[in-house]
């Protein structure tokens, strides 16, 4: 498994608001580690180390490597919850990841030709239906995003789901279930 990323975090056995607050202002942020077929484990991580790696785009759909002493763990990140007001994260939810077994995360769409599309060319707006797509796969599959090629696109058309070429060993599970979505389309701007 390849991991973009690695954090040190400690064990804590305090739970409940009031331990949760006293981590904070130590500059801490709890979090939460589940699944791998292991019991759930309490964690604290630094808040600056962390709001660094947030900035980033990849550190939301990459492998993580959490480093507690000597013991590592592969994760994948599955929920943020900040603080309303405060540049702060206030939790994290880690999902343990197996070599053997599919994850499915969301992985951001980037997309390209835009400019040189037909229909931008006669006029016509692009469109962006989605932002991230969720794909199921296994961790050693899992990319960093996926390419939306808009370089053919032509008025009043767009590009679904089924369009993306997807790497060897990643699938989009939607598809699956029959369900097409479309991502981006060019269309005619509105008069104001």
């Amino acid at each position: 498994m390849k991991t973009s990323f690695e954090l040190n975090a400690e064990f804590r056995d305090a739970q409940g608001k009031g331990a949760s607050r006293r981590l904070r202002r130590e500059n801490k942020v709890p979090a939460i580690l589940y699944g791998g077929h292991r019991e759930p484990r309490a964690l604290a991580l630094d808040q600056n180390k962390l709001m660094q790696a947030l900035d980033n785009e990849r550190f939301y759909s990459t492998i993580i490597n959490i480093k507690v002493g000597e013991l590592n763990q592969a994760v994948v990140l599955k929920d943020v919850q900040r603080h309303p007001a405060k540049n702060v994260v206030l939790h994290l939810d880690l999902q343990r990841v197996l070599e053997d077994e599919k994850i499915r995360m969301m992985i951001p769409i980037h997309f390209r030709g835009e400019g040189v599309a037909p229909g931008v060319k006669k006029g016509g707006q692009v469109s962006h239906l989605r932002n991230e797509i969720e794909v199921s796969c296994l961790p050693k599959d899992l990319p960093e995003y996926l390419d939306a090629d808009l370089s053919e696109l032509d008025m009043n058309q767009m590009l679904y789901l089924a369009d993306f070429k997807l790497p060897e060993g990643v699938e989009i599970p939607e598809l699956s279930h029959g369900r097409n979505a479309p991502v981006a389309s060019i269309h005619h701007a509105r008069a104001e």
